[in-house]
């Protein structure tokens, strides 16, 4: 790659704040971001946006990249944290100073409410008066914060690739702080230097920031700088029409791992939330690169619905690789406290489960009679099919099950059938008191699948157990 090839890389970031975990909203919008490098051949930045000193945790951080991690959003570069660029910001900050572009505001908080104040009752826009904008009489014993020192005329046009342009007066706009009493940057100033020092081409972030967004092309103009291209994602809606965020109702990224979601489910129902191509719904992230672009973006907000995700979720279980299903299953297993050294090969678990489940989390919990004793069985099932009329056919069925020397699922269901035909009987009474004895309930996958997946002798071991249960209602009468 040749050094102007370098420069013109797209280049896109993910930026969020650890001030909590990574929420669907989140992680959309890294989504798309990620997506649109990717089918551009360009380059995907990871920054941490940490300088809120007071709400920002370790903790967060790791909850981020523990979500981008099982996502598998791989960033090309980073992950950069704002709080060790405080000298690159501060040498921007002065560098305004000098050009002029920014200046000190000596104004107290409370002078500047009484300035919006003012304001209001004249029914004009509430902002700074720019009551410092000029003055060179700075107070020697006096804390200040800086201001940027906006435009007094014309608009700022913002070329959204989803929104469509969006003109805003200079008129409306504040002379922002950028950098506070304490010396410490803010948002908007840090944003525009990370941006520009990153070659960031593309901004893809939530409509909730097209208002910072003027303020920012501002800065970066006074900078001399590139103004790269935006694309402002509507927000995604609760169940009650309300904006989706860390604050109401968002649930984190790897909370969905915990309730039992493949991370390609969750990816293939973000990027329909608030994108389409067709009526497709099914996306590879083969596809999903191919096809996606910001342009396609609605514009409207998109509603979450736990239930079409579910049925996404269902589709991958029962289309992926069962290996590979089978490795977030383990996880789940192993979270259940499920011991799977002895047992069937997960992957074999996950062939039969698959379509019998909405989650892996329910796969694992009606799985652990692969792998565990269970001490009781199924009280309903008992007092259904465990009745004193079905101890001939259980005896019958366990000594011909016992004499098979191969122990699969075909012989397994001669087994059954030779039983019920021997005793003139229908499968069903031969086969749910058998699947009661193997399992301690009434449902599973196939009988003889099922039975071919636990060990003989183990099978021969439960009926025996149940046929003392049988035992028991036979002699209470």
């Amino acid at each position: 790659m040749t050094a102007l090839e370098i420069l013109m890389t797209l280049t896109t970031r993910f930026a969020p704040s650890p001030t909590g975990y990574l929420h669907v909203g989140g992680a959309r919008t890294a989504l798309y971001s990620w997506l649109y490098a990717k089918k551009n051949g360009g380059d995907f930045i990871l920054r941490i946006e940490d300088t809120d000193l007071e709400r920002s945790t370790q903790a967060s951080v790791d909850a981020i990249m523990d979500g981008m991690n099982w996502l598998n959003l791989e960033w090309t570069h980073g992950p950069y944290f704002q709080t060790e660029r405080f000298d690159r910001y501060n040498e921007t900050i002065e560098q305004l100073l000098a050009s002029g572009n920014a200046y000190r505001c000596y104004s107290t908080s409370e002078e500047v409410d009484a300035m919006r104040e003012e304001a209001k009752a004249k029914g004009e826009i509430e902002k700074y008066n720019g009551l410092w904008r000029d003055r060179t009489d700075h107070p020697a014993d006096k804390p200040f914060v800086i201001r940027f020192k906006n435009p007094l005329e014309g608009d700022v046009i913002i070329q959204d690739m989803v929104k469509g342009d969006i003109a805003i007066s200079n008129e409306q706009l504040d002379d922002l702080i950028i950098a506070r009493s304490d010396g410490t940057p803010t948002y908007n100033l840090t944003v525009v230097v990370d941006d520009w020092d990153m070659k960031v081409s593309h901004v893809v972030r939530g409509d909730d920031h097209v208002s910072n967004t003027p303020k920012q092309i501002n800065i970066l103009k006074a900078l001399g700088a590139d103004v790269p291209q935006y694309a402002h994602i509507p927000m995604i809606l609760g169940d009650d029409g309300k904006r989706l965020s860390k604050r109401h109702g968002a649930v984190g990224v790897m909370q969905y791992r915990d309730d039992g979601f493949l991370p390609e489910a969750l990816l293939n129902y973000l990027v329909r939330l608030g994108w389409s191509h067709g009526d497709k719904e099914i996306f590879s992230r083969e596809e999903m690169i191919e096809l996606f672009d910001l342009k396609d973006c609605n514009r409207a907000p998109s509603g979450f619905n736990t239930d079409k995700l579910i049925w996404v979720n269902q589709h991958y279980m029962k289309t992926m690789d069962p290996a590979y299903v089978a490795e977030h299953l383990a996880w789940h297993m192993a979270d259940q406290g499920i011991n799977t050294d002895n047992g069937p090969a997960l992957a074999d678990v996950v062939k039969i489960q698959a379509d019998r489940v909405k989650t892996l989390k329910e796969m694992a919990d009606i799985s652990r009679y692969f792998y565990e004793d269970f001490t009781e069985l199924d009280a309903k099932a008992v007092k259904k099919h465990l009745r004193p009329v079905v101890k001939e056919p259980m005896m019958l069925v366990k000594d011909k099950l016992a004499a098979l020397t191969d122990w699969s699922p075909e012989p397994i269901h001669a087994a059954i059938n030779d039983t019920a035909v021997e005793l003139a009987l229908g499968m069903g009474k031969v086969g749910m008191p058998l699947r009661v004895a193997a399992t301690g309930g009434g449902n599973s996958p196939s009988l003889d699948i099922t039975l071919a997946l636990l060990d003989q002798s183990k099978v021969i071991e439960r009926i025996e157990q149940a046929l003392v249960v049988v035992e028991a209602r036979i002699a209470a009468g």
